[in-house]
């Protein structure tokens, strides 16, 4: 009866650590199919001219509400990430807005990074080290390269924002780790995309929607590559001693 009792306890201590997950995953189902024609850059388009004014009149108060909300956006996976950053650079220009950007998409990175490990993260990274063979095998390899797993999934833009900052909480990544690899990594495209937000009003008056696709050109692309490179050059070194030793 008592072992009973205990799992019982057991099971509703794993549901409710999985509530702030689980309520994250909920407003970002309902955010896809309420905001995706929100907050997009019409609106922004749109509201320019309102959000210059404040800014101009407010400006801290503009700034800290900016960074508020994008930090909602991304804490809950909302659409619009995006046409945040160009809003940062928008109305901030490329300095501070850079600043603002990653700080807040950092502080949103790291709030679901801590509801993925409370509620799912500690138990199949504990279940993953006492785990063999092939699992068992894939956490030891995750954790020997952390570093660089981080940061590549940081700099690769084909990486949802969102499994980069869900999997290193599933895989036992500590806090500290996370949170620097994510400020430095995203730094990169939160550049690119702030400078082009920077450059809006050009765009607004032309008429125009901006370039998003300038992060695959090959002056903003190669550089980025360069820096992907540079951060699996441990795994690589570390492959190439391998092979040696075991020939």
């Amino acid at each position: 009866m008592a072992d009973v009792t205990n799992r019982n306890e057991k099971d509703q201590s794993g549901w409710t650590r999985a509530v702030p997950l689980l309520v994250i995953l909920a407003v970002a189902g309902v955010g896809f199919f309420t905001l995706r024609d929100v907050l997009t850059f019409e609106a922004l388009g749109a509201n320019r001219e309102m959000l210059i004014a404040y800014r101009d009149q407010h400006y801290l108060a503009a700034a800290l509400i900016f960074i508020a909300v994008y930090v909602v956006i991304v804490s809950f996976s909302l659409p619009g990430a995006t046409v945040a950053t160009l809003t940062g650079g928008f109305l901030f220009g490329t300095f501070p807005g850079v600043v603002f950007n990653v700080g807040a998409a950092t502080i949103g990175a790291v709030v679901i990074f801590l509801a993925a490990r409370w509620g799912l993260g500690e138990r199949l990274a504990g279940k993953m080290d006492a785990s063999q063979g092939r699992v068992k095998a894939i956490k030891q390899g995750i954790d020997e390269n952390q570093w660089s797993m981080l940061f590549l999934i940081r700099l690769v833009p084909l990486v949802p924002f969102f499994v980069a900052n869900l999997v290193p909480a599933l895989v036992g990544v500590k806090l500290w780790r996370y949170v620097l690899t994510t400020f430095v990594g995203i730094i990169p495209g939160g550049l690119v995309y702030t400078s082009v937000g920077a450059g809006l009003g050009e765009v607004f008056a032309r008429g125009e929607t901006p370039d998003l696709g300038i992060i695959f050109e090959p002056h903003i692309l190669l550089p980025i590559l360069g820096l992907c490179v540079l951060a699996a050059l441990p795994m690589i070194i570390k492959a190439l001693r391998g092979g040696r030793e075991a020939l």
